[in-house]
């Protein structure tokens, strides 16, 4: 690692893992617990909410569709304008963290589509019309309901992602705590959505999200801030001085808050391993989206499971497949085989029993309550079946 020098390489792994709850079961812990401790947790339609809170606190899928309903925690558009499942505490800085991306795509309608602002503000004001009976409405029905407030965007909007002005207005609504996105069915793994009517203001700045980043991901470098917040370097920089961490020893670029300077001194790697199979986007990679942190110099160098020749894993950006870890070194890939319902897994380390008790528990929990895992929203079993083959190849030799 480029920025660990002098710096035990398995000590800070063990380290993220410890404090991403990653060291141990924390049963009793509810999702919105989960979330304040270990960070917010990126959403794209797959099942990596899930995969991380059942990894971490045991919680089942009726218990985290629960909190979803609940409103203890919430899908929100937040850092770099991306989907994040947060607790409630942290819903009014999630949102103000995001607010800049709805306000740019408005921005680069009314350079590139001729949108006025005017035009955008008039149709927020009638989706909120619409939603003021407290009804969850689809897209469409608002569509229909708003009738001339929203226009089609033609050939030049289809180019660019937009058929018409809606997705502007409900974009920036979100973003200001006015509406909010609710699946049709409950479920955090599936994007199919309605809005409804909300209000929840943002607030926060970057000095109060660089805080709460350095006690999920810290020991961090003002890089990994950089990559998580979207802030420009400025921003970064002046919000990382304000909120105070402190280097992990003299000269080095990994920052944690100070409060934990001395727990980290004296923290030790635990002995016994601790195996959890997560998601290839949960917060263990994606705080930092630094993956060689996380790999041993021979796995970087491992080929991807269907992946181009002369890839290795150490060159991508971000995995590209689900993760096993013990104390926060990737030691295995995983994904699910819905036609055989189960688990198939390449190991980088002996299998032993706890390892293969750890696959046999989230193979447990995706056959009975996910029925897949899906990376993101658009993967399918179909999708995946390179990459399942090759595992499974993997496996065998």
């Amino acid at each position: 690692m480029e920025h660990s020098r002098g710096i035990d390489t398995e000590k800070l792994r063990a380290w993220w893992s410890h404090r991403q709850w990653l060291d141990r079961p924390h049963p009793g812990a509810s999702a919105a617990e989960v979330l304040a401790a270990t960070g917010w947790a990126r959403s794209v339609g797959g099942a990596a909410p899930y995969l991380g809170l059942f990894a971490r606190a045991g919680l089942g899928r009726a218990e985290v569709d629960a909190a979803v309903a609940a409103l203890a925690v919430h899908e929100l558009p937040s850092a770099r304008g991306c989907t994040y499942v947060l607790p409630a505490v942290d819903f009014a800085l999630g949102l103000a963290a995001g607010a800049a991306a709805p306000a740019g795509e408005l921005a680069a309608a009314e350079k590139h589509l001729g949108v006025g602002r005017d035009e955008v503000e008039q149709l927020c004001l009638a989706v909120e019309r619409a939603l003021a009976g407290g009804a969850t409405l689809d897209p469409t029905t608002i569509r229909e309901a708003v009738g001339d407030a929203v226009r089609p965007l033609g050939e030049a909007g289809r180019k660019r992602g937009l058929s018409t002005t809606l997705p502007l207005a409900l974009g920036l609504m979100q973003s200001r705590g006015r509406i909010r996105r609710v699946p049709v069915n409950g479920r955090l793994d599936q994007q199919r959505y309605g809005y409804v009517g909300w209000d929840q203001p943002a607030a926060g700045g970057a000095v109060d999200l660089a805080r709460r980043y350095f006690s999920w991901a810290g020991p961090a470098t003002l890089g990994h801030f950089r990559w998580f917040s979207g802030f420009s370097a400025a921003t970064a920089r002046a919000a990382v001085a304000e909120a105070g961490p402190v280097p992990v020893e003299p000269g080095s670029e990994l920052l944690l808050p100070p409060e934990l300077a001395e727990e980290f001194a004296g923290f030790e790697v635990p002995t016994e391993p601790h195996y959890t199979l997560l998601a290839g986007i949960d917060g263990i990679h994606l705080l930092h989206r630094d993956l060689p942190r996380l790999l041993d110099p021979a796995d970087a160098a491992r080929p991807l499971p269907a992946g181009r020749a002369g890839r290795a894993f150490s060159g991508e950006t971000d995995p590209q497949t689900h993760l096993v870890l013990d104390r926060g070194r990737i030691v295995g890939l995983w994904e699910y085989d819905t036609e055989r319902a189960e688990i198939v897994h390449q190991s980088f380390v002996p299998p032993n029993d706890a390892l293969r008790a750890a696959v046999a528990r989230t193979e447990a929990f995706v056959r009975d309550e996910l029925g897949d895992a899906r990376g993101f929203s658009l993967d399918s079993p179909k999708s995946r079946a390179p990459k399942i083959a090759a595992l499974r190849r993997a496996a065998l030799r």
